[in-house]
């Protein structure tokens, strides 16, 4: 039973994507925060489960990361069609996640030895990401103003995000570099030798 809490967890991520959406919608701020708080340590919780007892999976590993960019982009989406995020911000990180995945399917389908480690620059975007998210859904939930910072965050968030795509890229173009190249066609002249007849 233990062996399955991760994915159980990320389950739970997944749900809290739609969940969070409606009640972002609905004007229940204070328990959209709530959810994407507690999403936030479920995800933490079987990230520590799968590394320390070693509870993973084939669909672990695809299932939780996906959970997590699903709840992402669907906060970003909804924030933005309540007007609180701008439509701009959300395209851009929508374009990074479509760019990236449309970059791995090639390089599958390429059979590209393409790599995909977590980099810094990555990591930063993920977490300005969620520390721009959790501002938002503060202010909303507790009736205060980011005027101060806005829409410095914004391009700010932006910013990294787009380096990062650029860092990710830089590794896929030498990866698809690698690929061998198909061995050109033996030309159709005759060999020394050869008679031709």
């Amino acid at each position: 039973m233990l062996r399955h809490l991760p994915n159980m967890l990320t389950t739970l991520r997944l749900a809290a994507a739609p969940a969070t959406a409606g009640l972002l919608t609905t004007g229940h701020f204070e328990a959209a925060l709530g959810i994407f708080a507690i999403a936030g340590v479920s995800d933490a919780a079987d990230g520590f489960l799968a590394k320390r007892f070693g509870f993973t999976s084939r669909v672990g590993r695809f299932l939780d990361p996906a959970a997590d960019k699903v709840l992402m982009l669907v906060v970003f989406l909804t924030l933005s069609v309540l007007g609180v995020v701008p439509f701009w911000l959300t395209f851009v990180i929508f374009a990074r996640e479509a760019l990236m995945l449309s970059g791995i399917a090639l390089a599958v389908i390429g059979h590209a030895p393409l790599v995909v480690k977590p980099l810094l620059i990555g990591k930063l975007a993920t977490g300005l990401q969620i520390v721009y998210i959790v501002a938002h859904l503060a202010a909303l939930a507790f009736n205060f103003s980011l005027e101060m910072i806005e829409p410095g965050d914004a391009y700010l968030l932006a910013t990294v995000t787009i380096f990062s795509l650029f860092a990710y890229g830089r590794m896929w173009f030498y990866a698809m570099r690698a690929v061998p190249r198909s061995a050109e066609p033996r030309s159709a002249e005759p060999r020394s030798g050869d008679t031709g007849h």
